[in-house]
């Protein structure tokens, strides 16, 4: 299964016209992935875009020329936008260093929040948002769509009927072969807090943490490295020309965390793998009773006194990337207009941050860290 980001989305068809009151959401960081989430809430017929907040002026014409949005609905300053528009809830697609502060301004105004993945730059940013969500009863969610693929859900589904037993360990790989992206701020560290493992690696990450049962992580050894994208290239790719100046990410990240029910997760991503396809996006797991593979749907158990690998003939039709966004944003608009029980709350956000952190700061210190 391909992880570029940068593909095209593809939707079900029109929605049916909703005849209830909207539920009125403001996007606040109108670049791409914010596209992705407009495409998305098409299919989504109770929500109403009504503000788009960037500090770009191109990124605002987009929303006024493309999306349909009055120049009076158009920002810089989300601030002033909470204040003059009074959302109903706020979609924060902004670089990862500047989630935190919108999202707490956004609670503390009285809105509900989803925002992109990861949830913060590190573990503190997480907290302080869930608390600001809590102060004020509203909902956060965090945009981890993987935990929505029905690739993830039939190996949840096999897990809770015992096929696996204990689950011990889990191998995550997120790699691409040439894969740095060419646009945004990806490349550099103080807005985005890392490379690939933060920006790829967190999409399976994630998927195989709720597949585990979101065990509690106790420690993580981790180690980075940066040995291509900080200097120019003339080798043939889809992404050329990134900017090599300002790259200060890893190419590469390995990582391992502990759990305490004495199960272990180790996790490969990269941006520049020498490896033999262009991609590589897969979590495989082994437990007591039996082993699986996310990106085929096998099953590796015993049966009958033999050795049996079960192949599913079909998953589904609806695991296409503008699929899952529209299933992720649905679960938020649901959560917050009908109280239903969001699938990515803030709590698994903060999880997956600490494994996230306890990586980079392994890497950092030479040695196994504790996770809190």
């Amino acid at each position: 299964m391909a992880t570029l980001e940068s593909r095209s989305v593809k939707m079900e068809g029109p929605a049916k016209k909703f005849r209830g009151k909207k539920f009125r959401v403001a996007i606040i960081g109108c670049g791409g992935i914010a596209q992705t989430h407009l495409e998305a809430y098409k299919s989504i017929p109770e929500v109403e875009i009504v503000a788009g907040v960037d500090i770009l002026p191109e990124r605002l014409k987009v929303m006024e020329e493309k999306w349909g949005l009055p120049k009076k609905a158009l920002f810089s300053d989300w601030k002033e936008m909470l204040k003059k528009i009074k959302p109903d809830a706020v979609d924060v697609c902004t670089p990862n260093g500047v989630h935190c502060a919108p999202v707490v301004d956004a609670c503390n105004a009285g809105c509900h929040a989803m925002v992109e993945k990861p949830m913060a730059m590190n573990p503190a940013e997480c907290e302080k948002m869930i608390a600001a969500a809590k102060k004020n009863k509203v909902k956060l969610a965090v945009g981890f769509q993987q935990r929505y693929n029905p690739h993830t859900q039939v190996l949840i589904n096999a897990r809770d009927k015992g096929q696996f037993g204990k689950i011990m360990f889990v191998k995550c790989q997120a790699l691409r072969r040439r894969g740095i992206p060419n646009w945004g701020v990806f490349g550099q560290k103080e807005l985005q807090g890392g490379g690939p493992m933060i920006d790829i690696g967190v999409h399976i990450l994630e998927s195989a943490y709720e597949f585990m049962g979101a065990p509690k992580p106790i420690a993580a050894s981790g180690n980075v490295w940066t040995y291509f994208g900080n200097k120019p290239s003339t080798t043939r790719n889809a992404w050329p020309n990134w900017d090599y100046k300002t790259y200060t990410v890893e190419d590469l990240a390995i990582g391992q965390i502990r759990f305490d029910n004495g199960a272990i997760l180790q996790i490969e991503s990269s941006f520049v793998a020498h490896i033999p396809k262009n991609d590589i996006f897969n979590f495989t797991a082994m437990g007591e009773k039996g082993g699986c593979s996310w990106e085929t749907g096998e099953i590796y158990c015993d049966q009958n006194d033999l050795m049996v690998n079960m192949t599913p003939t079909f998953i589904s039709s609806s695991d296409a990337w503008g699929s899952l966004f529209v299933t992720k944003l649905k679960n938020w608009v649901d959560g917050c207009t009908k109280g239903t029980k969001l699938g990515a709350p803030g709590e698994a956000g903060l999880a997956v941050q600490k494994m996230l952190d306890g990586i980079y700061r392994s890497a950092a210190a030479g040695k196994e860290v504790t996770i809190k």
